[in-house]
């Protein structure tokens, strides 16, 4: 039996929707603040899959400055009908307290490469909107509701379902709450499904935490009313801490050509040092929110049985999701790896990379002007959410090693420039090229592990002086909940470790309780600030990401 190992889409992508077209699936996943906005996978066996496309690439379609952290782009959906693809989105612009912004849009294009177009507004009455097409050609947005008068869980007013008009581009009718979930609360995330006379729907509650689950419902009448499965969950590892995929929930349903069903989920990897609050501090970790996942929330599979007339169960049994599932009966189909060592030039940045929010890369980077390298403009400092010159790629292991080289003078302490590990304003350890008054050039540490209400940046190490000029080499090591960063100068200069450990533990959803919790996952990338407004230039030469065992 040929097995498909979990997670499929390892590091931060949630909210997978799937897609099958023919013999090619594609999954889409959340990006939150990172921009271009969307990751959409693809595969062709289920086990093997390829990032193709980031479609929202365009300030016609999405600009995100000023969204918090963690807002931005929440569970995309993905769907086929008519010749066409149709992406369905929300760009959250507020969602701390009683009150959430988000918008919802549909974009569509002929192939997954494009072009896609310009969107199509759509609500903003709550969040994880869904296409339903149906069988006689009238299609169906879903969405779940917020009720901004209600408290806690109950703010989660059900899911609600209105016609779209392909003519008018606009919905239509009247909105009808099918759906207010079950005790579990916070239902969320629905997808719906006709099959045998039946209209199931399949939704996300229990927040996306380690409660989270993936519920079903049927009706004979896609208005409702919805009967629960008596089963209630489909999938969850909320009672199951030992369970290797942890926060199981938010999924979609494929059916492949041979009629088999697989469920694809978002799930999390908790760091093994960190499920038990003696591992966490016999490693330095000192708060009690243990079971950290610095990787984010992934995306992984289960196979499903399905029969005639009946809800869906785990091919294996239960509802606890399986590291390993039976893979169908396709042909394998690979594809090459991704390149460890990137280098720039002119066009595109290389693929795994993306930056924060703006639509305008032009204003925080140049692929041009210095020719082998990526130049970035000092913009403001690590915690804006508008101008801010951070280009990165996931964290996809639990150990790693990355570098680059960077040729940088500043001018002052005002500009800095370097190596970063980031979650967002409040987690992050950076490792920078900076300079004194006298413009002396210093290499130093700033770290923010997520303590809130304090979220304070500290100084771990005493800067250390520089060469007047020359390129210098950085570079950090992750193992887990450890991370280390080191050195070089001069062209052949031996690294130096900077004798100091810092808790990558910080660096994830779970640490820390203030603003800009919960939703992405760790990166690891290159960054310049300026908080003088001069946006002092630092280039860089490469950059380099190894996983290690």
């Amino acid at each position: 039996m040929t097995e498909i190992r979990n997670p499929i889409l390892p590091g931060f992508n949630p909210d997978p929707s799937i897609v099958r077209v023919g013999d090619d699936y594609y999954i889409a996943t959340s990006t939150f603040e990172w921009f271009p906005g969307v990751q959409i996978h693809h595969s062709r066996d289920l086990r093997n899959w390829r990032l193709v496309k980031r479609p929202l690439e365009r300030a016609a379609q999405l600009d995100m400055r000023g969204d918090p952290d963690s807002g931005g782009i929440w569970a995309p959906c993905l769907t086929h009908a008519d010749g066409l693809f149709w992406l369905i989105y929300t760009d959250v612009k507020r969602r701390d307290g009683a009150w959430k912004d988000s918008h919802n849009y549909l974009v569509t294009a002929p192939s997954i490469e494009g072009p896609w177009s310009d969107p199509v507004y759509l609500n903003s009455s709550g969040f994880d909107p869904s296409l339903f097409h149906d069988e006689d050609g009238r299609k169906w947005l879903l969405n779940m509701i917020w009720d901004h008068n209600q408290t806690g869980g109950e703010r989660f007013g059900g899911i609600v379902c209105q016609e779209y008009s392909v003519d008018e581009q606009r919905l239509v009718g009247p909105v009808h709450n099918i759906y207010r979930g079950t005790d579990h609360k916070l239902t969320e995330g629905p997808h719906l499904y006709r099959r045998d006379g039946w209209y199931y729907l399949l939704t996300a509650e229990g927040g996306t935490g380690y409660d989270h689950a993936a519920t079903m419902a049927r009706s004979r009448d896609l208005l409702g009313p919805y009967e629960t499965d008596p089963a209630k969950h489909l999938l969850t590892s909320k009672d199951a801490p030992e369970a290797y995929l942890q926060r199981a929930g938010h999924a979609d349903i494929v059916e492949t050509q041979d009629g088999e069903h697989y469920l694809v989920h978002l799930c999390s990897r908790p760091l093994d040092e960190t499920r038990s609050i003696e591992t966490g501090r016999a490693k330095g970790i000192h708060a009690d929110d243990v079971r950290r996942s610095p990787l984010g929330r992934e995306t992984a599979i289960q196979k499903l049985v399905w029969p005639e007339g009946e809800f869906p169960r785990l091919a294996h049994g239960g509802c606890v999701p399986a590291a390993t599932v039976e893979a169908p009966d396709l042909p394998e189909h690979r594809f090459d790896p991704e390149p460890a060592r990137m280098t720039f030039a002119p066009g595109a940045l290389p693929q795994p990379l993306q930056w924060l929010r703006s639509p305008e890369p032009e204003r925080l980077f140049s692929l041009t002007e210095r020719p082998g390298a990526l130049r970035l403009f000092g913009r403001e400092a690590p915690g804006s959410q508008f101008d801010h010159a951070l280009v990165a790629r996931r964290q996809t292991d639990l150990a790693y090693a990355a570098e680059t080289e960077i040729d940088v003078t500043p001018g002052d302490y005002q500009q800095f420039a370097g190596l970063i590990s980031w979650y967002g304003r409040f987690k992050f350890h950076y490792l920078a090229i900076t300079a004194d008054a006298e413009g002396n050039r210093l290499l130093t540490v700033y770290s923010c592990a997520a303590d809130w209400p304090e979220a304070q940046v500290s100084y771990p190490i005493t800067p250390i002086p520089l060469p007047a000029s020359g390129t210098v080499r950085l570079g950090v090591d992750v193992d887990g909940a450890s991370l280390r960063f080191r050195y070089a100068t001069g062209e052949d200069g031996a690294w130096q470790d900077l004798g100091i450990t810092l808790d990558q533990s910080a660096i994830s959803d779970e640490a820390g309780n203030g603003p800009g919790n919960n939703f992405t996952g760790a990166f690891v990338g290159i960054c310049a600030h300026d908080t003088s407004g001069r946006g002092r230039p630092a280039d860089f030469l490469h950059f380099t990401y190894e996983p290690r065992t």
